[in-house]
């Protein structure tokens, strides 16, 4: 939950046409979405349309589309590849428009049903051969996990229980022309899985095309760094977002800000290249907001600055590059 004294103290108050100020309330349920979107793009109808501050309840489904109901399920008899991460949306913000920034407040993220799903796919992790890399190894055995989600943690067996830091796996909003699968990454934010896209945090993501076009999707219970089995613990949320809109800001992609510290977020492979997209947003941030000169900040970062790995999996890595603000002065 955002707290009222970061709300008011943040970007998103300081710049954006309602300044932090919540407008009307809105659902978009399940009923309401009726054909889930699979790409990101911007030739799809917008299925709500809001004004600059108003607050939208999302109901998601889980990365599985909700097919797999059992720990005896196959996921490749389950699932259709690649219709995975079923996105709601898009939600379109009156008066966006390309060189604008929509700025979304995550108030919460509420598991729904009790349970989260995880599990192995043959060819789909860290640690084994994919379809574009093959080896010789034998494909990874499919295993499922379904596990109890309540309010003392996530239940992954009887004495070892997780903490619950749901955050949402997949958001963003459409690009200017191209359509982009929702199992990737880009600057249109996407399928990051970067844990600091949880409540409490501010997303800022540059706009491209009339309306913004906002989707959502892909929530998860808990999900460690790099998300290395190539899945989280999978669940069905309501998640609460206030969405506001700042005019004439716009940069590479998407910027996230909590209460300690702002982050930029790079998307590519190899890895090396998405912590160097990061970092390099970061450091255009620290100059252009905060008065650094772009070598000073490049050597603050070197020892204070901070880097997270969202996933290493995806067809585009994530990384995340973050300064406290207490170092921004």
């Amino acid at each position: 939950m955002i707290t009222d004294e970061f709300l008011k103290s943040s970007i998103m108050a300081r710049r954006a046409v309602a300044s932090g100020r919540a407008g009307r309330q809105h659902r978009l349920t399940i009923a309401d979405q009726g054909d889930y979107e699979y790409v990101y793009g911007p030739y799809s109808n917008a299925r709500l349309e809001i004004d600059p501050g108003d607050v939208v309840v999302v109901e998601t489904e889980d990365a599985f589309g909700g097919v797999i109901t059992s720990e005896d399920d196959r996921p490749t008899e389950k699932l259709t590849f690649p219709f995975l991460n079923p996105q709601c949306g898009p939600i379109a913000v009156r008066g966006a428009e390309k060189g604008d920034c929509l700025a979304i407040a995550i108030h919460a993220v509420e598991n729904r049903g009790g349970f989260g799903t995880t599990c192995l796919l043959p060819e789909f992790g860290a640690l084994v051969g994919t379809s574009v890399t093959a080896m010789l190894n034998q494909p990874l055995p499919e295993i499922v996990r379904r596990v109890r989600v309540d309010a003392e943690g996530t239940h992954w067996k009887d004495r070892l229980v997780f903490p619950y830091e749901p955050f949402i796996g997949t958001i963003g909003v459409a690009p200017q022309l191209e359509a982009i699968s929702s199992l990737q990454p880009d600057y249109h934010g996407g399928n990051m899985d970067l844990p600091d896209v949880r409540p409490g945090a501010i997303i800022y993501i540059p706009v491209h095309t009339p309306g913004g076009m906002l989707f959502v999707g892909d929530c998860h219970a808990t999900q460690g760094d790099g998300e290395i089995t190539g899945v989280a613990i999978e669940q069905p949320a309501n998640v609460t977002l206030q969405v506001d809109l700042i005019k004439g800001w716009s940069f590479a992609g998407p910027r996230i800000e909590t209460e300690e510290f702002i982050m930029a977020v790079g998307s590519a492979r190899p890895l090396d290249d998405a912590a160097r997209i990061a970092l390099r947003e970061l450091i255009r941030w620290m100059a252009a907001d905060y008065r650094f000169d772009e070598l000073d900040a490049y050597m603050v970062l070197g020892q204070v600055g901070r880097m997270r790995l969202g996933n290493m999996v995806d067809p585009k890595y994530t990384m995340g590059a973050s300064i406290l603000k207490r170092y921004l002065g």
